[in-house]
C-alpha cells in the first residue's frame, strides 16, 4: 500500500487492486507543483469527497471526467453532481459501506460544514464526513475536516484503524493538539499523517504538537508526491 500526500488535504491511496483520490485539489494548491498533475491521478479508480468545501473538490469533477471515473461521497452532493456535470457518481450517506473492488468504504461522521458559493450565497451539499478505508489487512481513517468528537470512540469500537490521516492545522478544523488528544484518547493508531496544514500562513506550519502528544506512535510528516509505503 502507498499513501502520498497531494498537498492539504488531498491523497493518493493505492491500496489492494484500487487508487483512490481524496479530496483532490490540485489546481492553484500553493503546495502542489502542477506540471505533476498527471502523475498524481495516474491510473485512479475513484475520487473520494468528504465534503463541499473548494479546497477539497476543486478538481473532482474535471478529474472524473478526464479519467471516466466516478465520485464517491454523501449522497445529496453526488446526486448534484450527476444531474449539473454529468459525470458517474457513488453516492450514500453515514454508516453505509461501498465495495470498490476488493476495497470497502464506510462513511463515517464528522463535524464542520459543507457548501459551495452560489450566486446568491452559499449552496449546501449535503453533510460532511469522513471515511474507513478497508484493505490488504489495514483500516485507514480519513478525518475528513472535523474538530474532536466523542463519536470518534465509537469509530474505533466499530471499525479499529489501525492508520490515521487526521486534519490538523488549525482554525478551520481541530488543530495538533486537539489532533493528538483525538489519537491517544479514543484510538490505537500505529501510524498518524496529519494534513489540512502548511497550505497558508493561517494554518499551522509542522506537526510538533502532534508528535509530542503522540510519544508511542509513529507521527509521519508528509511530503507532496513522496509515497509513503506500508
Amino acid at each position: 500500500m502507498k499513501i502520498t500526500w497531494l498537498g492539504h488535504s488531498g491523497f493518493r491511496i493505492e491500496i489492494a487492486d484500487q487508487v483512490l483520490l481524496v479530496d483532490p485539489w490540485l489546481v492553484g494548491n500553493p503546495m502542489f507543483p502542477e506540471d505533476r498533475r498527471a502523475e498524481a491521478i495516474a491510473g485512479a479508480t475513484h475520487i473520494l469527497v468528504t465534503h463541499g468545501h473548494f479546497d477539497h473538490i476543486a478538481d473532482a469533477v474535471a478529474i472524473a471526467r478526464e479519467l471516466s471515473i466516478p465520485c464517491v461521497g454523501i449522497y445529496d452532493l453526488m446526486s448534484w453532481w450527476e444531474e449539473k456535470e454529468g459525470i458517474a457518481t457513488i453516492g450514500f450517506n453515514k454508516g453505509g459501506t461501498v465495495a470498490l473492488g476488493e476495497v470497502r468504504v464506510t462513511m463515517v461522521n464528522a463535524t464542520h460544514s459543507s457548501s459551495v458559493s452560489g450566486p446568491q450565497g452559499p449552496v449546501y451539499t449535503g453533510t460532511e464526513s469522513g471515511f474507513m478505508i478497508a484493505g490488504e489487512g489495514h483500516m485507514i481513517y480519513v478525518s475528513g475536516d472535523t474538530d474532536v468528537m466523542a463519536d470518534m470512540e465509537l469509530f474505533n469500537d466499530l471499525h479499529a484503524p489501525d492508520i490515521g490521516i487526521l486534519c490538523a492545522g488549525g482554525h478551520f478544523t481541530m488543530d495538533m493538539k486537539r489532533a493528538a488528544y483525538a489519537a491517544r484518547t479514543f484510538f490505537d493508531f500505529r501510524m498518524v499523517i496529519p494534513c489540512h496544514y502548511r497550505t497558508f500562513p493561517l494554518l499551522e506550519q509542522n506537526a510538533d504538537a502532534l508528535r509530542q502528544g503522540l510519544p508511542d506512535v509513529r507521527v509521519v510528516e508528509p511530503e507532496v508526491l513522496v509515497p509513503i509505503e506500508i
